[in-house]
């Protein structure tokens, strides 16, 4: 008698499969890498707007290019200058001043906007300020009717005269929220004397440190220069 065959379900043959299990220290090492990075970008990105906001409002660096500040400044010096001494001025292209808290004295060294050229900076000493009477007369300068004993001027001619106002100029009574400036190299230089007073509003501010100095042509790094403080 023959057997009736039956459909019988195997059981099915376990095939071992691999399993993919997260190794928890090469993630924890990826998250790290990622953590550093985004750390080294963020420090990064702080110290470059720092940096933007202490050039604009506070410090920024200047190279002297020409004699006119002679010996007080050389060719080649890098100065840095406080541009929050005297006010509050927005960084270009604005480049105006916006608050003011303090005015230049007679003595400063400052960097302004050249009056004619307001592409271009200029830096000379303050020799009077609003209500001052300046005047020249045989290249000594005389404020409010007294000499004064410039001890950073310099004569690159010595005695010898030329006419115009380069060695004999005014009296001229300085006007408010004005300037007249000088270059201590007194006879090689371009300055009030010759285009004018400068206005508070167009100080960008005081030089008070070289922190640079180089001259290709000669010495290279003037080393002993470097930290000076500017008088």
């Amino acid at each position: 008698m023959a057997r009736d065959k039956t459909n019988i379900e195997e059981p099915p043959v376990l095939i071992d499969q691999p399993t993919h299990v997260k190794d928890p220290s090469v993630s924890q090492t990826k998250g790290e890498q990622k953590s550093v990075t985004r750390e080294y970008v963020e420090a990064l990105l702080m110290a470059l707007l720092l940096a933007l906001f202490i050039r604009s409002f506070v410090v920024q660096a200047f190279k002297i290019p020409s004699g006119s500040m002679l010996p007080t400044l050389l060719i080649g010096d890098h100065i840095l200058v406080n541009k929050f001494l005297y006010g509050l001025r927005l960084p270009y292209p604005i480049d105006e001043m916006i608050v003011q808290w303090g005015q230049p004295e007679r003595g400063d060294i400052v960097v302004f906007v050249f009056p004619r050229d307001p592409s271009k900076d200029f830096i000379k000493r303050v020799v009077a300020v609003e209500g001052d009477t300046v005047e020249i007369r045989h290249k000594q300068l005389y404020i409010n009717g007294e000499q004064v004993e410039d001890l950073h001027a310099t004569f690159a001619d010595s005695d010898r005269e030329i006419p115009g106002p380069r060695d004999n100029f005014g009296p001229l009574v300085v006007p408010p929220q004005k300037l007249f400036v000088m270059g201590d190299n007194r006879d090689r230089s371009h300055d009030s004397r010759f285009w004018g007073l400068v206005d508070l509003d167009e100080v960008k501010g005081k030089a008070f440190m070289i922190y640079w100095s180089w001259d290709g042509e000669d010495r290279w790094v003037r080393w002993e220069r470097i930290g000076d403080l500017i008088y």
